[in-house]
């Protein structure tokens, strides 16, 4: 029932400028994503450093994803009742400050509780701007809405993964994260001071028990369920082999002069790309595929990428996967997200956080399981594998 036709509602007066909207909400989404990444190149530098199994520096995806997920259930509901922007303000400063703690940190455990103290911050930013873009865009409109406002969390990717990338060996990792730093304070001055839209945003009492039975009605519909594994499975089977690029480069001596972390950010900056390239064809494939074809191909051009990491013989087609890889995760995810969206329009913060939620949570299970697939049965089995279950959840996702 998931990919079943909506029937949009009628027409209403537009009470909201929509472009304006996504401008602003979209620079808190590119600060939260610059940083969300920005270490995946540096595993094999931050184990050296801190003399640690390449196995434990990769848990630093996990220590950011895993409480971005963790805080949504609080955050959803939290933002349905106080306002989605001031939850959005306040994540933008505790995350400027997380970022500027971390290039103190003295050992790598408290590096990971830094970045798990910043992946809770990155929880009150980018779910909520979707909520705020459901409450403001008909449903007919807001999957093209929706992507152009992901094209700001993608150019954030791609330019944390450049900058990792080509800055890295230049202002190491540390670096980074002050410019982290830098670009969520800029954001947050942009959220205090200039307002989203003319029209008050609605806000109520939070209630604790209120909040858990909306919880238990949206997960009491199938299509909930099926839209919040399918996330799930995504932050899995594509989350979870990032950790792992430089170190899949290393083995196979494909490394360039800046060593195999420029070669493993410009993957990450490639996925990004991929993001940019759905969000420019997303109108057209749509009025061509529908969704239901759409989520096909995109879980066919994930599977290809996936098979292209295992078995690249090169640098620049390992790079091509990434690419690949982000185009066709946009074309799946946008789809699922935009249904979700429609969940409970009622309770949309709550719907997204969910959605969020289930998303995170299989990005941060990602490199441990992949992690594990690859020490048992080595890299390109696994990642085989991975490519028949992203192929096997678009058809699912058709079919039903």
């Amino acid at each position: 029932m998931a990919f079943d036709p909506i029937t949009p509602p009628p027409p209403a007066e537009p009470v909201t400028d929509v472009r304006r909207l996504i401008l602003l909400l979209g620079i808190s989404c590119f600060a939260g994503a610059f940083g969300g990444r920005v270490l995946d190149p540096f595993v094999t530098t931050l184990a050296t450093e801190f003399e640690a199994p390449v196995r434990e520096a990769a848990l630093l995806a996990s220590a950011y994803a895993l409480p971005f997920a963790l805080i949504q259930p609080i955050l959803g509901p939290v933002g349905d009742a106080v306002g989605k922007r001031r939850i959005i303000q306040v994540g933008l400063c505790c995350l400027t400050l997380f970022c500027l703690l971390a290039p103190l940190a003295p050992s790598l455990g408290m590096l990971l509780a830094l970045r798990a103290l910043a992946g809770a911050a990155a929880g009150g930013i980018m779910p909520l701007t979707l909520a705020a873009v459901g409450d403001a865009v008909p449903m007919q409109g807001r999957q093209v809405a929706l992507s152009r406002l992901l094209v700001f969390s993608i150019v954030g990717q791609i330019a944390g993964g450049a900058l990792a990338g080509v800055l890295g060996p230049l202002i190491g990792w540390r670096g980074l994260m002050l410019v982290c730093a830098g670009l969520a304070a800029a954001a947050a001055v942009v959220m205090l001071t200039i307002p989203l839209s003319r029209v008050p945003e609605p806000r109520g009492r939070f209630d604790a028990v209120r909040a858990i039975r909306r919880y238990r009605s949206i997960l009491a519909l199938p299509q909930a369920r099926l839209l919040y594994a399918a996330v799930a499975i995504e932050g899995v089977l594509i989350f979870g082999t990032f950790p792992y690029f430089a170190p899949m480069l290393e083995a196979r001596g494909l490394g360039g002069p800046l060593g195999a972390t420029a070669e493993a950010g410009m993957t990450v900056a490639a996925f990004g790309l991929g993001g940019v390239v759905y969000a420019m064809v997303a109108r057209p494939l749509l009025a061509r595929l529908g969704q239901g074809r759409m989520v096909v191909l995109g879980g066919a051009l994930a599977a290809v990428a996936l098979l292209g990491f295992g078995l690249a013989p090169g640098a620049a087609l390992f790079i091509a996967s990434g690419l690949a890889l982000g185009t066709g995760f946009y074309m799946l995810h946008n789809s699922i997200q935009t249904r979700v969206t429609e969940l409970a329009p009622e309770a949309r913060g709550s719907a997204v956080a969910l959605h969020a939620f289930h998303f995170f949570t299989g990005q941060s299970l990602g490199p441990v399981l992949v992690g594990l697939a690859m020490a048992g049965v080595g890299a390109a089995p696994a990642l085989a594998v991975a490519a028949a279950c992203i192929l096997a959840l678009g058809l699912r996702l058709k079919r039903r």
